[in-house]
This record gives C-alpha cells, structure tokens and sequence, in this order.
C-alpha cells in the first residue's frame, strides 16, 4: 500500500481525503503544520506528499523549497489560490504537480496515481544509460549525471528529460511531451512544460541562459540535441 503524507491545516479536509484514498489502496498520513511535516518526513519513509501552499506556521513554498534541499519525493501542491504565477513558483522550486481548491476527489487520485506509477519507476537495474557526452541519464536508476555528478531533478522532470533524449534531433511539441510522460494527461496550463523544461536546463546545461542541449524551436517545441562539441 502506498503512503503519502498531507501538510494542510485544513483537518476535515484531510480526514475526508485519508477514508477516499484509503479505499483506493493509499495509506495518507496527515499534519496541520509545516513543522509537524517536516518532522514526519524526517522520521518516516513516504511515497509521496501532498503540500497545502498556506499553512499556519510557514508558505508551502518555504517547505516545498527545505524539501527539494534533500529530498526528490513527489510533491503535488495544494491551494485556494488559483493564480497562474503560484503555480509557476511552486513548479519552479520543485514541485510536481499543482492542483487548485476546490478540486474533485476523483482528479485528485488521478494525478497522485500519475505521480506514483512514475515513482515505481525507480529500479535498481534495466536498460543500458542512455549517453550523450558529459550528459548521462540511466533510466533504471532513474539518475542523471552530468560529468560524473548527480543532477538533481523531480520525477516529473526526470520522464520529460528521457522523453527528450529518447527522440532526440526531433521538434517535440508541449502535447507531444504530455502524451510522452504517461498521466500527464491532466496538466492544465501550457507555461508548466516551459517551467520544468527551465528546470531541466538549470540543472544538466553549461549555462542554462543559452542551452545547447535541449533547444526551443519557436512555436513549435523543443528539440535535444543529439551531437555537440566535446565541450558542451
């Protein structure tokens, strides 16, 4: 059974979503404080974690980044507030998935089971790395190194850089992307891909300002780019 933990002082909300999920074969253990959280996820080993944005003692935003510090769980971010520029801040500092309240019960399971199949993902064997210079992405390990380090990237990130890589030289447009990365069916605003995609660049790009990697290809996508100098 997978365990999630919910930080939101919303305690009737929780105990409604801990009996749903519980149905659904998900265990939700739930704190109303930022502290109480992070103190649990120190404690605790979760599958993923459901982050509410206002909470009484700190922004989500806070934790979400203390989080990202140490840990790549699967973060899906909740709030009252619908804003376009809340949900690019929460996906730029880490987070997964953003969802918006009030939100159906149904919607919600759907992307956390999006969240966990990926999460599943994480073996410690299969195919060979796929390697393209300093950049290498081992699909079994679910890792990335860039010149023999660790780049750190979400779950999320981690599916679009391997949807990329595995058809590199070719224009991928946003929907392609979101039908490449299985479940993201649901994802509701196109500047998400362009957030994560910055992400992706921040972390396995010289200099992210001017990417040599993976390349937009104005009002069509992206591309990543097969072949560059010994450099890059």
């Amino acid at each position: 059974m997978a365990r999630l933990l919910m930080i939101d002082d919303d305690t009737r909300l929780s105990a409604m979503l801990a009996e749903y999920l519980l149905g659904a074969g998900i265990k939700l253990d739930a704190r109303a404080t930022a502290r109480e959280g992070l103190a649990a996820l120190q404690r605790e080993t979760y599958d993923a974690l459901i982050l509410d944005l206002m909470l009484p003692d700190a922004e989500g935003f806070d934790v979400c980044r203390q989080i990202r510090a140490h840990s790549d769980i699967p973060i899906l971010m909740l709030t009252a507030r619908g804003e376009e520029t809340d949900r690019v801040v929460g996906l730029e500092l880490g987070a997964d998935d953003y969802l918006p309240k009030p939100f159906g019960t149904r919607e919600l399971l759907a992307r956390l089971r999006a969240l966990l199949r990926r999460r599943k993902g994480e073996m410690p064997s299969g195919p060979p790395p796929l390697v393209f210079g300093h950049l290498e992405i081992d699909k079994g390990a679910r890792s990335v190194k860039v010149d023999g380090k660790p780049a750190v990237l979400t779950s999320y990130q981690f599916d679009l850089l391997v949807a990329l890589a595995e058809h590199a030289g070719r224009v991928l447009s946003r929907e392609r992307l979101m039908d490449l990365v299985k479940g993201e069916e649901l994802e509701a605003f196109d500047r998400s891909i362009d957030v994560h995609i910055s992400r992706i660049r921040a972390a396995v790009e010289a200099d992210p300002r001017t990417p040599r990697r993976i390349l937009t290809v104005r009002g069509a996508g992206y591309v990543f780019a097969r072949a560059q100098d010994e450099g890059a």
